[in-house]
């Protein structure tokens, strides 16, 4: 009978933690960025939030016709270490929401034929013979639990296309394969 309740209790604790956390924490948020403003209303400080980046989302559209914008990229693309900086964040993020998204292709890469070890990652190069990589590919393996991961060259064919979201297939691979597709 005890183990029974332990039981119940672990599973209680499964269904219940998650949501706790979620709440917790979007609570917290919340609350953080209304104690910033100088006015006392309750959740006008998710209302700037999404005001100021729709606002800066505005101000990226049309990106290359204000000349401020220019101007803080072409001397951000002066400084050496601030340009790669720059450039390789612009690109990631260009990777998740930007038009040129690059996580769209999910792929499922044999590294060992042997004893049949698989990753899931996403296509971000098709061809690198102009690297002088024949017959080579560029996907991104990403890390369980984490926004992270590697870029790994292998032989095209070592992969193989999934039919599936990228965004299905990136939800399952950073939930560690518990989220299902």
């Amino acid at each position: 009978m005890m183990k029974k309740l332990i039981s119940f209790f672990l599973q209680g604790l499964l269904f219940t933690v998650p949501i706790a956390a979620t709440f917790w924490v979007v609570f917290k948020l919340f609350n953080y960025i209304d104690s910033i403003l100088p006015f006392d209303i309750p959740g006008l400080g998710i209302l700037v939030l999404i005001g100021i980046i729709t606002f800066f989302g505005y101000l990226g559209t049309f990106y290359f016709a204000n000349p401020l914008f220019s101007l803080v990229e072409r001397m951000i693309e002066r400084a050496p270490l601030a340009k790669i900086i720059y450039s390789s964040v612009k690109d990631l993020v260009s990777a998740f929401v930007g038009e040129k998204k690059r996580f769209t292709q999910p792929v499922l890469v044999t590294l060992d034929y042997q004893s049949g070890l698989q990753r899931i990652g996403f296509i971000t190069q098709n061809d690198l013979s102009s690297l002088g990589m024949q017959n080579k590919m560029a996907v991104y393996l990403p890390y369980s639990y984490s926004f992270m991961g590697g870029l790994f060259i292998v032989p095209k064919e070592n992969v193989t296309p999934i039919d599936a979201s990228g965004t299905d297939m990136m939800k399952f691979v950073i939930s560690g394969g518990v989220t299902e597709i």
